[in-house]
């Protein structure tokens, strides 16, 4: 039996600046933001309840969970990347712990150098 696949649009949040900004000031996100590295996160100042998946270094699911906006997520020692999407949306593309995610990334013409 093989894996279902689901196609999601990704931003990516690498430097310090984006880490920081992540989905603040923001009502919404299609798709997900990929926070690398990071192993917490937190929703003071966010506008919606997001998903929160928490990835180690190979981009395997080590845990998925909901917050509210004004929470303190946890540390996780084995986390290295956070996967962050609006509440539900990690449901319904089936992601759970276990689940690897494979992220392709592709230069695009707005694509900032």
């Amino acid at each position: 039996m093989t894996a279902a696949s689901t196609t999601v649009p990704l931003e990516v949040a690498a430097s310090y600046r984006a880490r920081r900004r992540g989905l603040l000031g923001r009502d919404g996100i299609k798709g997900a933001l990929l926070i690398t590295p990071t192993n917490s996160v937190h929703t003071f100042g966010m506008r919606f309840a997001i998903d929160v998946a928490y990835l180690d270094r190979s981009f395997r699911v080590l845990s998925v969970v909901t917050m509210r906006p004004g929470r303190l997520g946890m540390v996780r020692p084995r986390g290295r990347h956070v996967l962050e999407a609006e509440a539900g949306a990690m449901a319904a593309w089936g992601l759970r712990p276990g689940t690897r995610v494979s992220v392709h990334l592709t230069a695009g013409p707005n694509r900032a150098g």
